[in-house]
Order: C-alpha cells, then structure tokens, then sequence
C-alpha cells in the first residue's frame, strides 16, 4: 500500500451546534516521519481536530486517513499504529511509574521488557519504583509519552504537552519529540499555542483559526516567507558617531536607542551587504538581530483572517 501522509483529512469539518462549525473543511496533510506542528490560538479547533482524528469525536463522513488507510473503517486495528496523550495524562497517582505502565501493558498484551524500554526512552528509568504523587508535572507528561509509546507506534498525537510546564520541562519534553522523531523514526503530530517551541522542534507546520486551515507547509518554506523582508538591527559601539558616515550609502538608516542602528530589507541577501559595506568602513559591529520572527508572522495571520 502506497501512502505519502501518516495522517491526511479531506475536507474535514465538525460542529456542536448547527450554527457554528469548530473545525471547518480542513485538509490536513502530514506527511510520514515528520513533527508536524499543529498551531493555533486556545479555542481555534486542535483539541476538536484531534479528538476526531483518534475517534473520541465521530466525523460521520469517511474522510480521515491513516497511513492511507480510512479511520472509519478500520476500526479498532487502526489505533495499533498509533499513541495518544490527549492535554493530560490519566495517571494512578498512589502508583509507581512502572506499575501504571503495567495497568497498559495487561490491557494490550504487552510484555513488561516493552515496559523498561519506554521508561529508558523518555527518561525515567531512575524513577520506575516512585510513585507517581511525588513526580513533577514535566516528569507526568514524560510518563504520558511512555504510556503512549508502549504499543510502540508509527504515529504520535500529542495535544499541547508542554502545556504548563517550567522551562526545564519544555526543553525535556522537546528533546525527547527530536529524539523519538530522529532515533525511533516516529511521525509526531503535535498540537501548540507555544509558537517558540514549534519553531525549535518542527519540521512542518499547520496554523488553525476559527476552525478554518490558514497555512500548511514545511519549516522552511514559512521561514522564506515570514524573513524575506524586514528590518535588520546592527548594534554598533557609539552608533550616534557612526550615523553621518553610514548615511552616505543608507540613508534611511535610523538609530535605535544609543547604540543599534536599524536598516530595511527586501531580501536576505541584502542583510549580508549592508554587514560588509560596514565592515569596509570599519564600523564595529558587535551583534545583528533580524527584526520579525515566527511568532509576528503567525500573529500577522491571525489578524488577517480576525478581520476578514
């Protein structure tokens, strides 16, 4: 059977009521082996989206793909392939790590070698015999990835794991994504309002708003777009001084604070230029920060579409 996505949706769409529909002919389209984030702000449509890719919702109509295969009618065998943490794990919190893993492992015949590998994975191993009470919410969201991991999967749904967690906590849990995608070769869908952390560890990105799909596309190609022009901060040491000399060649070069300069661009290219004309002139640049990031971009267009 020949597939390119691990999870694909056709014109997929879902409501409570009859006037307001959550999630709105969305086309999802993630391919195999990848981190696809899945952004949006609270309320836009991921946790929907997700309950209705794992069947805790019924879309009705026959248009959600697993590896290429009908969610609808390929019931339960389809979730062989796949691990979910849905927001938080359910967790025995008067039990220990391996012991709610052990409740899992009966529940799906899995053998308790399986057990040691997961807790190795996400980190746990020195905390199997603790129990749960005493783990902190970084190290709860771990043994939720375990939990998901035992049936060992093809496909990760993750609904905002790093939700709540401590800065330590986001790190562990983005390492942990990188590795089970890079070592265990793991598609991970990931849904996040952390735009920051996506950037960090995605490969592809799909943004929701009011439960329609506004963008789809690789890392990449939203880096291109959101950098492919701007404005570009130099800090140099007495800017002020420098400011006539730079003026000859730019002159809407324009100082920011006492010691930065800003510069537009219209290509990347040009940041380069504008760093070697000073370089010549020998200004000392000290630090280039390119003004504009994923997350204004990703604001941009959920402004847009707020208005339109």
């Amino acid at each position: 059977l020949s597939y390119m996505f691990a999870i694909e949706t056709k014109e997929l769409s879902y409501s409570f009521s009859r006037s307001n529909k959550v999630v709105d002919n969305l086309s999802l389209q993630v391919p195999e082996k990848s981190i696809y984030g899945f952004l949006g702000p609270n309320g836009a449509g991921k946790t929907t989206t997700i309950r209705l890719l794992t069947s805790m919702l019924l879309a009705g109509q026959d248009n959600i793909f697993l590896f290429g295969e009908s969610l609808k009618n390929n019931q339960p065998q389809i979730f062989k392939n796949i691990g979910t943490l849905i927001e938080t794990p359910s967790l025995y919190l008067h039990l220990t790590a391996f012991e709610n893993l052990k409740v899992i492992a009966i529940l799906r015949n899995i053998g308790n070698k399986r057990i040691d590998d997961v807790l190795s994975i996400v980190g746990l191993s020195r905390a199997v015999n603790r129990k749960v009470k005493e783990f902190s919410l970084g190290m709860k969201q771990r043994l939720g990835i375990a939990m998901a991991l035992l049936p060992d999967p093809k496909l990760l749904i993750l609904d905002e794991p790093a939700n709540g967690l401590d800065p330590q906590g986001i790190i562990e849990i983005r390492r942990l994504l990188i590795q089970l995608n890079q070592e265990f070769g793991k598609t991970i869908f990931v849904s996040s309002h952390l735009l920051a952390e996506i950037e960090k560890t995605c490969t592809h990105i799909g943004i929701i708003h009011q439960g329609i799909l506004r963008y789809q596309g690789t890392l990449e190609e939203i880096k291109r777009t959101a950098f492919s022009s701007g404005e570009v901060i130099f800090k140099i040491s007495n800017a002020t001084d420098w400011l006539p000399l730079i003026q000859e060649d730019y002159p809407a070069a324009k100082l920011h604070g006492q010691d930065e300069l800003v510069f537009s661009f219209t290509d990347q290219h040009e940041v380069t230029l504008i760093n070697k004309a000073l370089v010549l002139k020998d200004v000392p640049v000290k630090a280039i920060m390119v003004r504009g990031s994923l997350e204004e971009w990703f604001l941009q267009i959920i402004e847009n579409t707020s208005k339109s």
